[in-house]
């Protein structure tokens, strides 16, 4: 009889996923069992303490270059660096939820009895589930994105995949006000997200049909086979080319890439904004991660082929994310549609064939996230009776009645639209660089002038808010509470220093920049 070999797991690498799943588990139980009063306390103190353990084991592990879990799993400097910054990221959109959460008549459902006006209003209030469980599903979205990012096999990123997906799905139909739409934009992600989802295992299948057709070598999806099989010569390279398009399909989809970008602006402006911001963030480093590993671990045989598909997908999401931003009227829409426009830039650094576009991407991702989440926490400020006050003639005049936090989301402004000091400029420095060293100045000549296209949103709202008068409509800044003072004040600051001193950041993100195979 063959002896059954089980994989070696080595726990303290895999440490950063298991805290989060577990704390994700824990957070089910306290649901259960810890009286109402003081469930926000409880979960959001256990979810904080969970993200700043995780992140404290992967500086432990800074050093491992390994592969664990029976190869399903590579610990190395992208793993570590992505996984880091999806931490620090949702550290700070965990603070947003939590004052949200905390407010009274804050985002969530949770405090609909609170506010509702009238008797059906109250009972569905009261009928509806606590809103607590934001911060498990929230756990469980941040363990799947640890996975993604560190997945070395297209099955284990395919659960990933899904383990993260599903909790956003529902976290996007829990805002408060507005339920209608929120459970609309939650309806729309879940139900294209499905099919993205078959798309990219559709492609798995694909994958592992090509690499069962290479004579002499096992079939198999884990990243050193299909590297592997690529660089031979294919047997059925129809397999091949459809699979890596099916598998992009699904991944595009996470990155908000044109032509699957059609979910983003419906569900960042009906879910919660604190989870718009957690999404923008969180979920943009995880699908790029992912695209990295693929297509510079597993198909980097085959650059030459795909380059020039991906790169018509990065000019296309750049021009559709830009165009369409000058068109919106909602402040969280245009947002939206500034992320898929830096999808298209951050595609442009995933075409670069080196080590700098890899750095390069992976120092962008982190400065984009930490602006965008500080925009969101300035959106969640500005509101009137009614909650939020998204629309931008609502923002006319806002310099004049908050000129400081006026000035900040003029600063973020700016930071996006790429102007010098900020963050912003050297994101685009960095993956602009990569792609022009590499042969690609095709796109980097497509990025220069969307960017000049997308400032023009940009700028409108800034004058909107200083060369306005404010009107009897436009709405106040509340005060922020000391949870979103914190994330306010760390995504500004990091904005900031990455626009004055990046070379730190940049020099980590050149450090870790090299995939174990």
């Amino acid at each position: 009889m063959t002896e059954l070999k089980l994989p070696s797991i080595d726990y303290a690498a895999l440490a950063p996923i298991l805290i989060m799943l577990g704390v994700a588990l824990v957070g089910v139980l306290v649901e259960a069992f810890v009286p109402r009063r003081l469930r926000n306390t409880v979960q959001l103190t256990l979810a904080l303490a969970a993200v700043l353990g995780a992140l404290t084991m992967v500086i432990l592990n800074s050093d491992d270059r390994l592969l664990t879990a029976g190869q399903a799993i590579a610990v190395d400097g992208p793993t570590l660096f992505l996984q880091g910054a999806i931490l620090v990221l949702a550290a700070m959109a965990l603070l947003l939820i939590g004052e949200r959460s905390i407010e009274r008549g804050g985002a969530f459902v949770a405090h609909a009895a609170v506010t509702a006006e009238s008797p059906d209003d109250r009972r569905q209030a009261e009928g509806a589930s606590g809103t607590t469980e934001v911060y498990p599903l929230a756990t469980f979205a941040i363990g799947g994105m640890l996975i993604f990012v560190a997945a070395n096999d297209l099955l284990t990123m395919f659960i990933a995949l899904e383990v993260f997906s599903l909790p956003l799905y529902l976290l996007c139909a829990l805002a408060r006000r507005r339920r209608l739409l929120s459970q609309e934009a939650a309806m729309k992600y879940f139900m294209l997200g499905a099919y993205a989802s078959a798309f990219f295992l559709f492609g798995v299948a694909l994958i592992y049909g090509f690499t069962s057709g290479i004579p002499g070598r096992t079939a198999g999806v884990d990243f050193a086979t299909v590297h592997a099989a690529v660089t031979d010569s294919p047997a059925s390279p129809v397999l091949l080319f459809a699979g890596m398009a099916l598998l992009a399909i699904g991944l595009l989809f996470k990155a908000a890439a044109a032509p699957f970008h059609v979910w983003t602006p419906d569900v960042y402006q009906g879910a919660p904004t604190p989870v718009t911001g957690f999404m923008a963030a969180c979920t943009k480093v995880a699908a790029f991660g992912a695209l990295l590993r693929v297509f510079h671990v597993a198909f980097s045989g085959a650059a030459w082929d795909f380059t020039p598909v991906l790169g018509a997908v990065a000019v296309l999401t750049m021009l559709v994310g830009a165009v369409l931003a000058v068109t919106q009227t909602d402040i969280k829409r245009l947002l939206a549609y500034s992320s898929i426009a830096n999808a298209g830039y951050l595609l442009v650094g995933v075409l670069a064939p080196s080590k700098d576009g890899l750095s390069g991407t992976m120092f962008y991702l982190v400065a984009y996230g930490l602006s965008v989440l500080a925009a969101f926490a300035v959106v969640t400020l500005v509101r009137d009776a009614d909650g939020e006050a998204t629309h931008l003639s609502r923002w006319a005049g806002l310099g004049r009645r908050s000129p400081f936090f006026a000035a900040i989301f003029t600063f973020l402004l700016l930071a996006f639209a790429g102007i010098p000091l900020t963050s912003g400029f050297m994101s685009k420095v960095a993956v602009f660089g990569a792609a022009w060293a590499s042969g690609n100045a095709w796109l980097v000549v497509a990025g220069v002038v969307t960017s000049m296209v997308l400032a023009f949103p940009y700028l409108r709202v800034v004058v909107m808010m200083w060369l306005s008068e404010p009107g009897d409509a436009t709405p106040t800044v509340t005060v922020p509470g000391a949870l979103t003072s914190a994330a306010l004040v760390i995504g500004v600051l990091a904005t900031l220093v990455l626009g004055v001193a990046p070379a730190p950041l940049l020099d980590l993100a050149n450090g870790a920049a090299e995939f174990v195979r």
